[in-house]
Formats: structure tokens, C-alpha cells, sequence
């Protein structure tokens, strides 16, 4: 689902960037308001490198593409919203510049579909079925896969868009 390099044209870029700075900076926000970001910095760089290397894990599927794990929802299921999405982001741009998967012009996109969308969406889904369902390990269960699988199909959808 990375969106390559000149893949998108000046106004989307611009906007999905504009999205991303803007949500970037209001998660900055948040989190200096709840504590200092060095507590963060060890839960979500362990997090982001699981997902980082999970996301390594390629198999091929129908029509000479590939797919892998994104993330995102377990990101924001394991460290709510806020981390979620700066894990994810991490991620995200670290793949960016090392190994090309998207890129510079379209990060804001990558970082909507997969830090912002995935993330929110997984994390929602995740806590409006904990609180409505009686929680035993089978709710959770079913909780945990309902917000990844609808995560990534809104996410999905939004890349399409």
C-alpha cells in the first residue's frame, strides 16, 4: 500500500502533507501534555521496530503484487492513539529513506493511509467492542481482529481514493 514517488500529483501530495503535519503536530501536542516524550521513547521504538520487521515479511497474492503486515491498528491498540501514530510515522519514514517504500513526495500519503487512518480506525473499532462486549478472551479477541481488518480496509480504501 506504499504510494511511490511520483506516483501523485502536486495537490494531493500537498494536502495529505498538509493532513499529516497538522495531526502530526496535534499528537506532539497531546502527548507533551500528558508527560515528557523521553518517557515515550523506549515503548515506541520497540514497538515500531516489531512492526518495522513484521513488515518485512512479503508474500505474494493474485495479480503480481505482494503483501505484508501494516501495523497500524496494533500500534494503536498497544499504545492508544496518540504513540500509535508516532510509531507508525517512524516506521513509516524510516522505510521512506532507506528502503524506498514510497516516498519523499507522497510520505504525507503513506502517513495518512497507514499512521492516521489505520491506526484511528483499528484503535476505535478495538475500544467501542471492549466497552459494549463483556470482556473474556474471545471478545478480545474478536475485538483486536475486527479493529486490524477494519484498520486496514479503511486504510486500503483511503489509498484508493
Amino acid at each position: 500500500m506504499h504510494i511511490p514517488d511520483g506516483f501523485l500529483d502536486i495537490t494531493t501530495a500537498s494536502i495529505t502533507y498538509a493532513i499529516f503535519l497538522i495531526y502530526g503536530g496535534y499528537v506532539i501536542k497531546k502527548l507533551r501534555r500528558e508527560r515528557t516524550l523521553s518517557e515515550y521513547v523506549p515503548l515506541v521504538s520497540v514497538l515500531a521496530t516489531a512492526i518495522f520487521a513484521a513488515q518485512m515479511l512479503n508474500w505474494p497474492i493474485p495479480g503480481g503484487t505482494n503483501l505484508h503486515f501494516v501495523g497500524g491498528a496494533l500500534a494503536g491498540i498497544i499504545l492508544g492513539l496518540w504513540l500509535g501514530f508516532l510509531s507508525m510515522f517512524l516506521v513509516l519514514f524510516i522505510q521512506c529513506l532507506v528502503f524506498h517504500d514510497g516516498g519523499i513526495t507522497a510520505l504525507g500519503a503513506n502517513v495518512l493511509n497507514m499512521a492516521v487512518i489505520d491506526v484511528l480506525i483499528g484503535y476505535l473499532i478495538y475500544r467501542a467492542l471492549t466497552k459494549t462486549l463483556k470482556i473474556s478472551n474471545l471478545t478480545h479477541t474478536i475485538s483486536v481482529f475486527l479493529g486490524g481488518w477494519l484498520g486496514i480496509i479503511f486504510a486500503g480504501l483511503a489509498c484508493g481514493l
